[in-house]
C-alpha cells in the first residue's frame, strides 16, 4: 500500500444497535476514512484530539475539539481525518432521538457534555449497560439536546468564485491579504464577495479566515511545533496577536489546547 493511502475502516454496526445508547472511542491513523454508508440510529460524533471530518452527497462539515458534528438516522454520510485523531462516536436509536436536531450541523459541546465525553473515553461503558452508565449516557444525550447548532463550522461555498477563493485559502492558510486584494485577483470585488460569505458561509470573511487559522494550527499544536513558528506562518506579525485570536475562538490558549484543558470558557467562547 502506497504511504500516504488512506486506511479504510468499517462501521461497527451494521443492522441494529447493542443498546439504546452506545459509547465507543477510536485512535484513528492519519488519512483513514469510513466509506459511505447510511444507519437508523442517530450519531454525534466528537474528536478529542485532532479534527474529525464528516461528508454527506452535498455538505462538508467539519469540527475541531469545541465542537461535535451530529448526524440524524438515515443521513448517508462519510467519515475520514487527514491527520491522527482520537475520537468518539455516541449512537442514539431513532426513537431516542425526538429532541436532537433533525439536521447535520456541527454542536457545541457544554462543560459538563465534555467532562461526561472524557469519562466515558477513560472508562468506557461495558455492554450491558449498567444502570449507572444508562443514566450517564442520557446525560450526555440530554446535554446534546440543548446544544447550540452552529452548521459546519468552517463550511463552504458553492459559488464559483467564492468557493476558488475559500479553496486557494484552505490550501494556503497563511495567506494575509485584504478581501479587496483576494477578490481582485479573482475577478470580483470586495462588495460583491463580502454579501456571499454572509449568504453562503453566514459570517463575514475574517470570522471564516479566522476559523481556518484555528482548524489549520490544531494538528500541528498537538504535533508540538512551536506557537511563535505556528503564527508566522499562519500570516501573524507576532505569536501574541495569534495567540489572541486562538483564545478569542476557542477560549483556551495554544499552549492549553495542547495540553488538553479545556475550560468552562472555552464552552462560552464555542456558545457565543
Amino acid at each position: 500500500m502506497p504511504r500516504n493511502a488512506p486506511t479504510l475502516h468499517q462501521p461497527p454496526y451494521r443492522d441494529a444497535l447493542p443498546a439504546p445508547i452506545v459509547f465507543r472511542a477510536e485512535q484513528m491513523p492519519a488519512q483513514a476514512t469510513y466509506p459511505t454508508h447510511r444507519h437508523a440510529w442517530g450519531e454525534f460524533v466528537y474528536a478529542f484530539s485532532g479534527v474529525m471530518e464528516v461528508e454527506l452527497a452535498e455538505e462538508h462539515y467539519l469540527a475541531p475539539p469545541q465542537f461535535g458534528i451530529w448526524l440524524p438516522p438515515g443521513v448517508e454520510h462519510r467519515g475520514l481525518n487527514r491527520r491522527e485523531t482520537l475520537f468518539s462516536s455516541l449512537y442514539v436509536s431513532a426513537e431516542l432521538c425526538a429532541a436532537l436536531p433533525v439536521t447535520t450541523c456541527a454542536l457545541a459541546v457544554s462543560p459538563l457534555a465534555r467532562a461526561v465525553l472524557e469519562h466515558l473515553r477513560a472508562e468506557p461503558p461495558a455492554l450491558p449497560h449498567s444502570p449507572d452508565a444508562q443514566r450517564l449516557l442520557q446525560v450526555l444525550v440530554d446535554q446534546l439536546a440543548h446544544a447550540r447548532c452552529v452548521g459546519s463550522y468552517l463550511p463552504r461555498s458553492d459559488d464559483p468564485v467564492l468557493g476558488a477563493l475559500l479553496q486557494a485559502l484552505q490550501a494556503h492558510p497563511g495567506d494575509s491579504r485584504a478581501l479587496a486584494k483576494l477578490a481582485a485577483q479573482h475577478h470580483s470585488t470586495e462588495r460583491t464577495l463580502s454579501r456571499r460569505c454572509q449568504r453562503d458561509l453566514g459570517m463575514t470573511f475574517a470570522e471564516w479566515r479566522q476559523r481556518l487559522r484555528v482548524v489549520a494550527a490544531l494538528p500541528r499544536l498537538e504535533a508540538g511545533e512551536k506557537v511563535e513558528t505556528i503564527a508566522l506562518d499562519l500570516g501573524y506579525a507576532s505569536a501574541s496577536a495569534f495567540i489572541a485570536m486562538f483564545h478569542r475562538m476557542t477560549g483556551v490558549t495554544p499552549d492549553e489546547q495542547r495540553t488538553g484543558r479545556l475550560t468552562a470558557s472555552s464552552a462560552r467562547a464555542a456558545d457565543r
